[in-house]
């Protein structure tokens, strides 16, 4: 699998969360190489590996395919668009931002700022709000536009020095390609357990996609790989983890400590590089609503180190989404056997 090129047509998709039908698409489209795959009405993404042995325990793998943006929610007497966030963006990276606004059609819009000339004399109370123009008047802009339509800061995929890349979306299509590049690794092997994916929609705003994708799938254990922080000046290195480090293994109340224990030891007898994350509840992540599903399953966390969380400009190392594929499909082989 040619990981450079999957991952940018992954981060290049329109998935605003609660609109991820485009990527879930395409990732549906890559999933179909390696397993059996559905898309429900909710825009999880479904794939069952090989045939199903019922000796064998359910083993899922799971990343989003949600991205943080932004939803039209008024279009004013100017014809500006009033926008509010959809997940936790980072507001500070928006103004004056380049966007697309996804209506009747795509267009390019600004967000509007005040020049720094004019900022004191404006006179104007501050406003916690962000606008789009879209150089319209407000009839113009509604025949293309409606509240709910999405608005995204598209920036491509871009490779930097070494191994880095920086996107918009990489949390969590890199996620999504280190368990497609895992199933890759896992072609025409056996494997200790029966292989179950899901692509969820809509964890960026509640974790909604993996509650209900997971009770569907009814999977024994799991693992939910995501992104976490990756330190980059003054952060405490007790609370981020490194680029190039390797894959995050979580550990925490909420998680499985078996899992968790079983993961570490895979890593450590194959060699693969790792780093330990420790939470003190709640992860953050699928691996909330998916540990406590039914009657519960057993799960563990794998993240990939990320500067410039919802941010547009995102930040990995292709290595470290290798070393998390290499891990899973060791792991699904049965290496942890000490």
């Amino acid at each position: 699998m040619e990981l450079l090129k999957v991952l940018g047509e992954l981060c290049s998709a329109h998935g605003v969360s609660g609109d991820e039908n485009k990527a879930s698409l395409i990732a549906a489209d890559h999933l179909r190489e390696f397993a059996t795959v559905t898309v429900d009405a909710f825009g999880n993404v479904y794939g069952h590996v090989g045939e199903q042995d019922e000796n064998k325990q359910t083993l899922m793998l799971e990343a989003h395919i949600d991205e943080i943006g932004y939803i039209v929610t008024y279009i004013t007497d100017e014809g500006f668009l009033k926008i509010s966030n959809c997940g936790g963006t980072d507001d500070r990276a928006i103004t004056a931002q380049q966007v697309s606004v996804l209506g009747r059609e795509k267009l390019p819009g600004i967000v509007t700022s005040v020049p720094p000339h004019l900022q004191k004399d404006s006179g104007e109370d501050s406003d916690d709000s962000f606008y789009v123009d879209i150089g319209l008047t407000k009839q113009q802009a509604e025949q293309l536009v409606s509240p709910g339509d999405g608005v995204l800061v598209e920036n491509k995929l871009e490779c930097m020095q070494g191994h880095l890349v920086t996107s918009k979306a990489l949390d969590d299509r890199c996620g999504v390609a280190a368990v497609l590049l895992a199933l890759d690794k896992l072609k025409n092997k056996q494997t200790s357990y029966n292989i179950c994916v899901l692509f969820s929609a809509q964890e960026e705003t509640g974790e909604r996609g993996a509650k209900t994708g997971s009770y569907k799938l009814d999977a024994d254990l799991a693992v939910a790989v995501d992104v976490s922080f990756a330190k980059t000046h003054y952060e405490s290195e007790d609370t981020t983890g490194i680029l190039g480090k390797g894959v995050m293994i979580g550990v925490a109340p909420s998680l499985s400590r078996e899992l968790s224990d079983a993961f570490i030891s895979t890593a450590e007898k194959c060699g693969i590089a790792y780093q330990i994350e420790v939470m003190n509840g709640r992860t953050g992540t699928d691996a909330d609503q998916i540990s406590v599903t039914r009657t519960g399953v057993k799960t563990v966390t794998l993240s990939i180190p990320q500067r410039y969380m919802h941010t547009p400009v995102e930040v990995i190392d292709l290595m470290d989404v290798e070393n998390t594929a290499a891990l899973i499909a060791e792991f699904v082989q049965g290496r942890c056997e000490k």
